[in-house]
């Protein structure tokens, strides 16, 4: 599982800040993110950028994209924000069925979109995006 996916809808707060996250976690690996609906060419939501910075992650230069056929083909795992998420992408994709996950999946919970909300949810979301990732990364080291 070198090539990972992240997804959220709009490919400026949740996605970025997990391909960062997963990134410096993973050397060695390629991660990508993308969205639903994405907002293409936008950089990640300045309260992302933010929250990030403060635990030591740059995403400043993220620009965000459309999740495509190409990079779902490509991704050897998927990682989505949300039930919802897994659900669309599987019907616009039936092809990624069996690679594409939650990423609160182990400790059962969705994270919530902090777009256009106050600073708390975007902690809240980066709370919970460490904690999947701090649940996904054996995994993924093991199957690596």
């Amino acid at each position: 599982m070198n090539i990972i996916l992240t997804l959220c809808t709009g490919n400026i707060c949740r996605s970025p800040l997990a391909q960062g996250l997963l990134a410096q976690q993973l050397p060695g690996h390629t991660v990508w993110s993308a969205g639903l609906g994405a907002l293409v060419g936008e950089p990640a939501d300045p309260m992302s950028v933010q929250i990030a910075a403060e635990h030591g992650l740059d995403i400043s230069a993220h620009r965000a994209q459309q999740v495509s056929s190409f990079l779902c083909q490509k991704s050897e795992l998927i990682l989505v924000m949300e039930q919802a998420h897994k659900d669309q992408l599987v019907q616009q994709f039936p092809l990624v069925r069996g690679k594409v996950f939650t990423l609160g999946q182990y400790s059962q919970f969705d994270i919530a979109d902090p777009y256009q909300q106050p600073r708390e949810a975007f902690e809240a979301a980066y709370g919970s995006i460490a904690q999947g990732v701090a649940d996904w990364v054996p995994r993924i080291r093991q199957l690596s």
